[in-house]
């Protein structure tokens, strides 16, 4: 006897229809996965086994084909032990399916119990159609139920899903329970006193969606800042949302009974990872922090640190906002569109232009130093700054340092002026996406404006991406300042923020 149930698979960021076909027929006692079952897949005999005989029912003593259909898809993952194991059931004629157009995934445990899978979000997201009911393990209800064209019935046993397909029991379907969004972080930028300009460049990579790189001698304040960065950066909106749940979902990321995220995601992986674990990749060709840090922030202390292969594979997700990872079977894309936070001593011994420390490095040293963060990631970086060490007394004096509320209120402004500036477009949210041919269009100069830039670009030898860079700052902090069109001082202080395109940085 055949039975065929429905459930459904995730490639990447992609969900599909997978059909789960169960032929048993006489013959020696056997049990069989076809369709290019990963080893997870594989390992689901001895699950399914178990579980049906600990729910009370016989395993047929007979010849078993499970079939995942299509057969040219490679099968990984533990979404198919319940699908295999109502399969089975309906197939030895223990159950006649009474619920129509439902998709079924879920790992099984020995005794019948139903655990929690990765990827509920992406494969929900991915196979939506309207009426269509998906049986989800309770712990991915409200992930899965994100998605309000389908009907979600959370199940906690497999005794519990037979009952349900068969009648016995109504089910009770789920609706997405949102999360509080009011949220305290446990710092705040009251904390920062002094370091005007550095706080300055830090709200307008916030308004902007600008990377930033800070330089300074050890204890200045880089950590201390990047870590209060979130603070001034608004909640997830419900696309960014959904986007950055599916990633964290894939790889597991996502609580128990948690919906969508809606905090801004804070990455900070230690210079030792290696290239898989930041861009994406492995066996399982899996989204790396780039992806996680997706429409969040991405820290990277001790910038030089990191290998050098690390740092130029930043290029790509920094230009482009996503990674492609290639395999010999498939292509998976993510998207990695995150503010990019690096903090770097200005040589080795840390003290080079510190005021209460003598550098013990050499012209060579420095130079050797800072040349492990070559010239095309700093041309990716929009704002460069020095973060100055400061004087105990002005620390205790300047008591009027404004709190992250604050702050972030005025970021929220201005991201509302540019998401409706840019409402028309699918890929463009901030003035730090734009492209040359929207430059032109959005960041027009006046004659007095290009006559500075001109000028700008023959003392310190900008690149024409160097350019680009300085241009859409100008745009944010025009916007900042509420100005429809950008004028000199919004240039010159954009201009500013890109000291390591000077010539005169380090003046050995």
């Amino acid at each position: 006897m055949i039975s065929i149930q429905k459930s459904a698979a995730v490639i990447g960021l992609e969900g599909y229809n997978i059909d789960v076909e169960v032929d048993i027929q006489n013959g020696m006692p056997s049990f069989s996965i076809v369709g290019l079952p990963e080893r997870s897949v594989k390992e689901s005999k001895d699950r399914i086994r178990s579980a049906i005989k600990n729910i009370g029912l016989p395993f047929p003593s007979e010849r078993i084909t499970v079939n995942l259909a299509p057969a040219d898809m490679k099968k990984e993952g533990s979404f198919f032990d319940l699908p295999i194991a109502i399969g089975i059931i309906a197939a030895s004629g223990f159950l006649t399916i009474n619920l129509k157009n439902t998709i079924i995934l879920g790992e099984l445990a020995l005794n019948g119990e139903i655990r929690s899978v990765k990827g509920v979000l992406p494969l929900i997201a991915g196979i939506r159609k309207k009426g269509l009911i998906a049986i989800v393990p309770q712990e991915n209800s409200n992930e899965a139920s994100v998605i309000s064209e389908m009907n979600i019935i959370p199940v906690k046993n497999l005794q519990e899903v037979l009952e349900i397909l068969s009648g016995e029991i109504e089910p009770n379907f789920h609706q997405y329970e949102q999360e509080d969004d009011d949220y305290e972080y446990d710092c705040d930028f009251s904390d920062v006193r002094g370091l005007e300009l550095a706080k300055r460049a830090m709200e307008i990579a916030a308004c902007g969606g600008h990377n930033i790189l800070m330089i300074g001698s050890p204890g200045t304040g880089k950590t201390m800042l990047a870590k209060r960065f979130m603070t001034i950066l608004p909640m997830l909106s419900e696309e960014e949302a959904i986007e950055t749940t599916m990633i964290h979902s894939i790889r597991g990321l996502i609580k128990s009974n948690e919906g969508l995220l809606r905090r801004r995601t804070f990455r900070s992986p230690h210079h030792t990872i290696s290239d898989a674990a930041l861009i994406g990749g492995g066996k399982d060709a899996h989204p790396g922090e780039v992806s996680l840090a997706h429409n969040g922030v991405l820290f990277l202390d001790e910038f030089p640190e990191f290998s050098r292969n690390i740092i130029e594979s930043l290029r790509q997700p920094l230009e482009d906002g996503f990674v492609t990872v290639a395999r010999a079977q498939n292509t998976f894309t993510y998207p990695s569109r995150f503010h990019l936070i690096a903090a770097m001593n200005p040589c080795r011994c840390g003290y080079y232009s510190d005021p209460k420390h003598n550098c013990t490095c050499s012209a060579y040293d420095i130079q050797r130093y800072v040349s492990r963060i070559s010239g095309p990631i700093l041309d990716r970086i929009d704002i460069h700054i020095e973060v100055p060490r400061i004087d105990y007394t002005k620390m205790q004096t300047d008591t009027a340092a404004e709190n992250s509320t604050l702050i972030r209120d005025r970021v929220n402004t201005v991201i509302g002026v540019q998401n409706e500036r840019y409402k028309r477009f699918k890929l463009i949210r901030r003035n730090s996406h734009l492209s040359t041919k929207y430059i032109r269009k959005y960041c027009e100069l006046d004659n007095n404006s290009n006559q500075l830039l001109k000028n700008a670009v023959d003392h310190y030898g900008f690149s024409p991406r160097s350019i680009n860079k300085v241009i859409k700052i100008a745009r944010t902090i025009s916007d900042m300042e509420r100005e429809n069109n950008i004028r000199e001082e919004h240039l010159a202080e954009a201009i500013q923020f890109r000291i390591l395109d000077s010539k005169f940085f380090y003046n050995f």
